[in-house]
């Protein structure tokens, strides 16, 4: 991709991370907004394109993030900030549900045509992964006449009542915010690196778990939806065994449940394929989307198939900013940029030229424990013991802290804190790659 003019695309650094605006700010922050909002960095951005983000002190950092895979097409890209001002310009909202806008429904058919399967679709609209989430399982319901939802370990849904009971980790997403929502059930989930019985096992056995589990203590018959993220985001990457995915739908089309992809992280062409359930040929009942879909405007949406999504009554479905309009105008352009720059292509390079490299750190790192991941959607987990894989947060936040102080922008995860996972937005160059992996490596050697 061509970065956006006016940024040019290299690491500035003009003072210490942070530096004294930054910190000035931060002191701001803490006396106006709630503790219960905290930050990983405390760089305060004021202008960001391409895979730079420039802070209010003049520092130029290399971003491995795109605000949790969000800004795949880059900040600020070019079509999605032509569409945006256009739309600001005519008007910012009337709500769908009272006065509606065509680019709702193109946004609406865009998402028909693009999410796996040649089957009619519907769509809806509405702000947030979380909210997507709990309108799926509303929707999954309203067509089954069922109540139970099957979620899996390690699973992150999102922070509404309903969505921290799909959700699998408590720290910090659920600690002392109970009770949720009942008729939630959990199963285990396919986890290569820690199986027990190892990785070659994990697929038949994952899946003999998940069959018998969900059959003792739930029943089939009164099974709504399974939902499922087909590559788990804040757990910490998990990529499932090849054909677990297959077979988890498989099950649920035999026996009459929904199948509800969760692609919120995965979606519009992060992990090398416009959605990750393309990499296996899987066609779920319902696909919820948000992050990457509108260039970083709050934006979210329930595709599915058309007798599923038309099950609910009229009124049932909507909310007062669902579909915003800018919102709608900054996907078409972000959808735009991602069929015209090729950007399924662009990810699959970009792991192309990561993973060697952290091959090479593994090698040389016995704490890299296992690496996987897919497309731009990368990770590595650090153990203190690698026979035993003890978790090691410690040295992940290490590894983290010293990226950050040199100015390059990575984000941990999983259930255990443990990993370090990397979402460069797909406008970042080769050459940025490159100098954030060195400054990995170098992070690694100055913490272990």
């Amino acid at each position: 991709m061509t970065p956006p003019p006016g940024i040019e695309q290299r690491r500035i650094l003009k003072t210490a991370i942070p530096g004294p605006r930054s910190a000035e700010l931060h002191a701001r922050k803490n006396t106006a907004v709630s503790a219960g909002v905290s930050t990983g960095l405390p760089v305060y951005v004021e202008r960001a394109g391409g895979g730079i983000l420039v802070d209010i002190d003049g520092n130029q950092l290399i971003d491995f993030g795109s605000g949790i895979a969000v800004t795949t097409v880059g900040n600020s890209a070019p079509r999605v900030v032509e569409r945006v001002q256009a739309q600001v310009a005519d008007f910012t909202h009337t709500c769908f549900m009272i006065t509606p806008y065509a680019e709702y429904v193109e946004v609406a058919e865009a998402l028909n045509e693009l999410t796996p399967g040649e089957h009619e679709k519907r769509s809806a609209l509405f702000n947030s992964g979380a909210e997507a989430v709990e309108n799926a399982v509303k929707i999954a319901r309203s067509y089954t006449g069922r109540s139970a939802i099957v979620a899996f370990d390690h699973a992150y849904h999102g922070r509404t009542n309903l969505t921290m009971a799909l959700t699998a980790k408590n720290m910090p997403y659920k600690h002392r915010f109970g009770p949720f929502a009942n008729e939630i059930y959990r199963v285990p989930m396919a986890y290569p690196y820690r199986w027990p019985t190892g990785p070659e096992n994990c697929a038949d056995e994952a899946f003999e778990a998940f069959v018998s589990q969900l059959h003792a203590q739930v029943g089939e018959e009164n099974t709504a939806a399974v939902i499922i993220e087909p590559i788990q985001g804040e757990g910490g990457f998990i990529v499932p065994p090849a054909g677990y995915l297959a077979r988890v739908a498989e099950w649920c089309h035999d026996n009459g449940v929904l199948l509800i992809a969760d692609e919120i992280q995965t979606g519009f062409c992060r992990t090398g394929d416009w959605f990750a359930c393309d990499h296996e040929g899987v066609v779920p009942d319902l696909i919820t989307t948000a992050k990457g879909i509108a260039g970083g405007l709050p934006l979210a949406a329930v595709t599915g198939r058309a007798q599923v999504m038309d099950a609910v009554h009229g009124g049932g479905l909507g909310g007062t900013y669902g579909g915003n309009p800018v919102a709608c105008a900054g996907a078409l352009g972000a959808i735009e940029t991602m069929k015209a720059e090729d950007l399924p292509a662009r990810a699959r390079a970009i792991e192309a030229l990561f993973v060697p490299r952290l091959r090479e750190m593994a090698a040389k790192y016995p704490q890299i424990g296992d690496l996987r991941g897919r497309g731009a959607m990368l990770a590595i987990e650090l153990v203190s013991d690698p026979e035993a894989k003890t978790p090691d947060a410690g040295l992940t936040a290490a590894v983290n802290r010293a990226c950050h102080a040199a100015g390059l922008v990575t984000l941990t995860a999983g259930t255990y804190g443990n990993v370090l996972r990397f979402l460069p937005p797909l406008s970042i160059t080769d050459e940025l790659l490159v100098e954030g992996l060195d400054i990995l490596e170098q992070a690694f050697a100055a913490s272990v």
